[in-house]
């Protein structure tokens, strides 16, 4: 009877240890079940850095790639600093340095970091210009520039030399002697004026070449043709154009008006419009800017200067690209590299 007692005690003490040994077990073997940690809240997104672009007119197609050229230096240097980068197009419809001067300050309004600017009117932007950049807006302008202002940079082609080769090309053509007329556009523009500053100083040169006159025009395609066919009808000896830009190339109108073995143009600018006079030898040559760097290295250069804090020349020079019909097929391919959908499909298979 003892030792079932003792037994039986010795089993109860037995389990007893057990379960100690198992209490211990959960309390320090086993890993508590804790809830996952909540995700920390998502950073709020940066502010979108705005930049102004202003070109001279909204239905000119050389500011419309410039526009292109724009948006796709925001895209790419977006993600390299960590800021969505803003195009504000704010481009007046037509030709007008006013509407221009209230467009900047509204830009500066409406939060502007930058405003890049082809200037219509110097005069007439330059205190703008000046206000804007009191306000801490950098201001840089393209193609036609405000140099009495205070904008930190211009980019584009020297004009004055750019007219003298619009010149020495013409007078090429016409072997150094015949009646020229000049095509200059907008009688404000300084651009277009140290243009043909400098297709007088070239015409100089050449004994056997007669200016008859400077003729300008609202710069729409119709208005520039028909300025052409107007002064073409006055002078029926008329043999060259020297057109400082390529308003009137922009419409097919003179390619059935005149007569390539009588009348040789050379112009400024080589879109997929005028292309078909280079191909019909009405213009031998053209002088092409490259209107698609103007937005996209106008871009970059102002973000070298708001965000990177760097030195930027105050002049960044753009050279002219001669299209001849020798040069006609590659430089189709770069207007079609550059987003240009109209580009005939005959140029771009040229060799």
């Amino acid at each position: 009877m003892k030792q079932a007692r003792r037994a039986t005690g010795a089993a109860a003490l037995a389990l007893g240890v057990a379960a100690l040994a198992l209490g211990a077990a959960a309390l320090t073997g086993c890993p508590k079940h804790e809830e996952a940690a909540a995700p920390p809240p998502a950073a709020p997104a940066a502010k979108p850095l705005r930049i102004a672009m202003i070109g001279k007119a909204s239905t000119n197609p050389i500011f419309l790639s410039a526009r292109t050229g724009a948006e796709a230096a925001a895209k790419d240097l977006s993600g390299k600093i960590g800021q969505p980068i803003e195009v504000a197009w704010m481009t007046p419809p037509q030709e007008d340095g006013a509407l221009q001067a209230q467009r900047i300050v509204q830009a500066v309004k409406e939060g502007a970091r930058a405003i890049l600017i082809s200037c219509s009117d110097a005069d007439r932007v330059t205190p703008a210009i000046d206000d804007a950049v009191a306000h801490g807006v950098e201001v840089m302008t393209f193609d036609s520039d405000a140099p009495k202002s205070r904008r930190f940079a211009y980019y584009g082609v020297d004009d004055r030399r750019l007219g003298q080769d619009v010149m020495a090309q013409l007078a090429k053509a016409l072997g150094g002697k015949g009646k020229v007329a000049i095509l200059a556009g907008n009688e404000s523009a300084p651009n277009l004026q140290k243009r043909v500053e400098g297709v007088k100083e070239e015409a100089a040169k050449h004994p056997g070449i007669q200016l008859v006159g400077t003729f300008f025009h609202v710069e729409r395609p119709e208005a520039a043709a028909a300025e052409v066919l107007r002064v073409s009808g006055q002078h029926r000896d008329l043999r060259g154009w020297a057109m400082v830009g390529g308003w009137a190339l922009f419409t097919k109108t003179l390619l059935g008006e005149l007569d390539p073995a009588k009348v040789k143009i050379v112009a400024v600018d080589a879109l997929p419009p005028e292309l078909a006079y280079v191909e019909r030898g009405l213009a031998p040559v053209l002088l092409a800017q490259q209107p698609y760097l103007w937005g996209n290295v106008g871009i970059t250069k102002i973000i070298d200067k708001v965000i990177h804090k760097k030195d930027v020349p105050a002049v960044v020079p753009m050279d002219a690209v001669r299209v001849t019909p020798d040069t006609l097929g590659d430089w189709a391919r770069q207007l079609h590299q550059w987003g240009f959908a109209d580009v005939p499909e005959e140029y771009l298979k040229l060799k």
